[in-house]
């Protein structure tokens, strides 16, 4: 075992940056869920797809992106294993979705939300460190445990309580208030997994792989297009009040039919 290094996470501008996507993923992904509630069938599943994309992947995945864009060892070049880390967004997404749709499923009770935070949780600090296997260091690494077992324990409790409000609230103000707790948790989780990661010098040569510089445009670019094509859908479909109040009419229309065939 080599001499331990302490790894830098970054300027100031930077986290604050990340804790900003995360805070506007979650909040898509808040705001997409209410049109999901009051969707049926084909709507409801491609809103839970779009609110698991949201989340999970700009509110979750590019927040610990750019966070681990940030990340620096004294004398050592960091690269990124393109592959695994197109993994831990596909990881990201997918246990996101599979936990909105279980919550939404069994309509936000604790039977459900309990199994379903778990399973999330431990999904999105399983993608964390998948995203930071990808980093290729000329360092040997190793975790302390009792900052991973709290990483994921932060992971679990942000998921369920992301999934309580995911399932319940509907008013504006809540969800701005609730996509900034949510942000705190996500960033909070990543920055516990990254104090539990144990740098020491040694003598392995570090992968192939990109680096930071290679991968912050293709970032950026991927990153606005896909939040301007949330955004913008949101912004052209109807919101939730709007949707229940078209059910409505709907359901009226349908029993006054009904009593004319009668």
């Amino acid at each position: 075992m080599g001499i331990e290094m302490q790894g830098s996470y970054g300027s100031p501008y930077l986290i604050a940056l990340a804790y900003a996507m995360s805070c506007v993923g979650c909040g898509m992904g808040l705001s997409t869920m209410a049109r999901a509630r009051s969707a049926t069938g084909r709507a409801r599943r491609r809103w839970l797809a779009l609110a698991a994309v949201s989340i999970g992947g700009t509110g979750i995945w590019v927040m610990h992106f750019i966070a681990m864009l940030g990340y620096s060892l004294p004398n050592t070049q960091i690269t990124f294993n393109l592959p695994l880390t197109l993994v831990s967004l596909a990881v990201s997404v997918g246990v996101v979705w599979y936990g909105l749709h279980f919550a939404v499923r069994g309509e936000g009770g604790f039977v459900s939300l309990i199994p379903a935070g778990a399973v999330t949780g431990i999904g999105v600090a399983g993608m964390h460190y998948l995203g930071m296997a990808a980093m290729n260091v000329q360092a040997s690494v190793h975790y302390n445990l009792l900052l991973v077992v709290l990483s994921v324990v932060i992971a679990v409790t942000a998921a369920t309580v992301a999934l309580w409000f995911a399932v319940n609230l509907r008013a504006a103000a809540a969800m701005l208030g609730a996509a900034l707790l949510m942000g705190v948790a996500v960033t909070g989780m990543h920055f516990t997994g990254e104090a539990a990661m144990v740098v020491s010098t040694a003598h392995e040569a570090a992968g192939g792989g990109l680096t930071s510089n290679q991968l912050i445009a293709p970032l950026v670019i991927v990153v606005v297009v896909s939040t301007f094509a949330i955004l913008l859908t949101l912004g052209l479909s109807p919101s939730a009040a709007e949707m229940e109040q078209e059910e409505r009419v709907k359901e009226n229309l349908q029993k006054l039919a009904d009593l004319r065939r009668i």
